[in-house]
């Protein structure tokens, strides 16, 4: 077994309240504010109330470490990987009397935020400006009956917790500890794969989980995305991007999570590389008689980047997500630019990539990419 480095204060985790806060307001995890394995709803009261266009840093928080099939107990646990330094908000939240049981989802979601002005029918733009990492680890866990392959994955393991190379098994868990590096002008992230190798791979921070707050005085469940986003997984909403969410009560009431430094198309392991993010954001209002010219005649939550827009598709049947994609995509472009339900279709046929977002969270989903440069003359 290959021994994990130990962390230095080169390393150092970025604390609550520490280091730079570039937005407006900040708003870091609470464990009296935060929401673990569910979302928010119009009947929860808000956090922080903002304006509209107002920039906001929010302390997302990983789960990971925090599980009950961890341990619930961050400082123990990271302890095997030569973890010392431990973020405060996540030993907080762990030994406070949240409860997250077995069917609750996993994810610790900050918020909600309201921001003024915002009305049912109107869209809140979302804009990522930046992503700090928190720590320099995180986790890819693999949790038995869960996954692209469940039943079949995890391989080998038992009730009794045991360290495989860098990773621990136990009752059904394998998470596989990743630490980051840099090499060769890049940070990258690395996996003991025995033998004195690593595995390497580029880093592309992303918030998993964005959301507004559904019309309804339930509760939903963290883990299945819908059209209010939440755990959409699309690991395109990186810096620079921009997320479309249909305001559903007034204030939109804005909630985030699930913070990863990468994730592939599919995250079919179940997790990405879940590991704690510093997120800054402009929260602005786009009403609803603008809605068309941006987003067309797409519903649920829509990307945008710097040279494409992502309509997507959520069901929990994956050919039916990829149908709900294709729809989104076809009435994005004719809702937008006016071509035709039949041209769009054909053009989606032959320039539109449409990938797998995620599989793993119950209600699967699908993302098209569509090249602004083939629509430049249009805009």
């Amino acid at each position: 077994m290959t021994d994990t480095p130990t962390l230095t204060r080169t390393d150092a985790a970025l604390q609550p309240g520490e280091g730079p806060v570039p937005g407006e307001h900040y708003l870091p995890t609470r464990a009296d504010e935060a929401h673990w394995g569910w979302l928010p709803h119009r009947g929860t009261p808000a956090v922080l109330e903002v304006a509209d266009g107002a920039t906001v840093t929010i302390d997302t928080l990983s789960h990971e470490g925090l599980l009950a099939d961890q341990g619930r107990d961050p400082a123990r646990y990271l302890a095997q990987f030569g973890v010392a330094d431990v973020l405060a908000d996540a030993v907080e939240v762990a030994a406070s009397p949240l409860v997250n049981g077995p069917l609750d989802g996993p994810h610790v979601v900050t918020g909600p935020v309201h921001v003024a002005g915002a009305r049912p029918g109107d869209v809140l733009r979302v804009d990522v400006l930046r992503l700090d990492r928190r720590v320099p680890y995180g986790f890819v866990s693999n949790r038995h009956g869960y996954g692209a392959l469940a039943g079949e994955f995890p391989e080998d393991h038992d009730s009794t917790p045991t360290r495989h190379r860098d990773a621990m098994v136990c009752d059904g868990t394998v998470s596989h500890f990743a630490w980051v590096e840099r090499r060769d002008g890049r940070d990258v992230g690395l996996i003991d794969a025995g033998g004195g190798r690593t595995v390497q791979f580029g880093l592309d921070p992303f918030l998993g989980l964005m959301g507004v707050a559904a019309p309804t005085d339930e509760p939903l469940p963290s883990v299945p995305p819908g059209p209010y986003g939440g755990n959409i997984d699309v690991k395109h909403t990186g810096v620079g991007s921009t997320l479309y969410l249909p305001v559903g009560v007034d204030g939109a009431l804005f909630f985030a999570g699930d913070p990863h430094f990468a994730q592939g198309n599919g995250e079919v392991a179940l997790t990405a590389l879940e590991a704690s993010l510093r997120a800054t954001v402009r929260l602005a209002v786009l009403p609803a008689a603008d809605r068309r010219a941006v987003l067309g005649a797409a519903g649920g939550p829509v990307v945008e980047t710097a040279t494409h827009w992502l309509p997507t598709g959520l069901d929990e049947d994956l050919d039916e997500a990829m149908r709900c994609a294709v729809r989104n995509a076809v009435a994005f472009l004719h809702g937008r630019f006016g071509v035709s339900r039949s041209v769009a279709l054909a053009y989606l046929s032959a320039a539109g990539d449409f990938e797998v977002s995620q599989v793993v969270d119950a209600v699967k989903g699908v993302h098209c990419m569509i090249p602004k440069r083939d629509w430049a003359a249009w805009v």
